[in-house]
């Protein structure tokens, strides 16, 4: 893929695609929209976790959440079957979407369809790439969301979610997040999930 000189457009135009979240989350006293944030932390994750990673791989990372907002978890079934359906169509639009703005930058087809299969998680487990991203998302809500899902939702559904969140993660996932600096909350629980605590 020669199109790294074409990484900071493709960045620029998935922030402000995000940027029109109406959510926000702050940082460092700064409201900011939500889902740029989230952005941001998948690439930043990415760096430290992989860092020769292919530029399909560094624009699905920011693409994770692309426009998360268009399709409301309220619209669907609040139960299993309402969550997975809604999981899955939201993985069909970031790739959709991210097809969308990839095209007029220049980007080879080929390279616009990796992005896409890694957006929608094809092959985990047996696609190095596709695993990456699914090792990065991990570590990002561990890193930055665990602690808040675990303080508006009870422990044993807390304890579930991180073991189902290791069971997702490669042996080199696993051992990064358990280098990170959780808080004392976040860590007991992981501990609790794994057994140990």
């Amino acid at each position: 893929m020669a199109e790294l000189s074409n990484l900071e457009q493709a960045f620029a135009a998935i922030d402000a695609a995000n940027a029109a979240d109406t959510r926000t989350t702050t940082v460092d006293g700064t409201p900011l929209p939500y889902e740029l944030v989230y952005g941001q932390r998948m690439s930043a994750v990415l760096t430290s976790f992989a860092p020769a990673s292919a530029p399909a791989l560094q624009i699905a990372a920011r693409a994770q959440h692309l426009e998360r907002w268009a399709i409301p978890r309220s619209d669907y079934s609040m139960d299993r079957v309402g969550y997975l359906t809604w999981r899955n169509d939201q993985k069909k639009r970031h790739a959709e979407r991210a097809g969308e703005l990839l095209k007029p930058l220049g980007f080879a087809l080929e390279s616009i369809k990796r992005v896409q299969f890694l957006l929608e998680k094809k092959r985990l487990k047996q696609d190095a790439e596709t695993q990456t991203l699914e090792d990065v998302i991990c570590l990002v809500f561990l890193e930055h969301y665990a602690l808040e899902f675990a303080g508006t939702h009870p422990e044993e559904k807390v304890v579930d979610i991180l073991q189902k969140t290791w069971g997702k993660m490669s042996a080199e996932g696993q051992a990064a997040a358990l280098r990170l600096a959780l808080p004392e909350a976040v860590s007991r629980l992981v501990k609790k999930a794994l057994g140990d605590g």
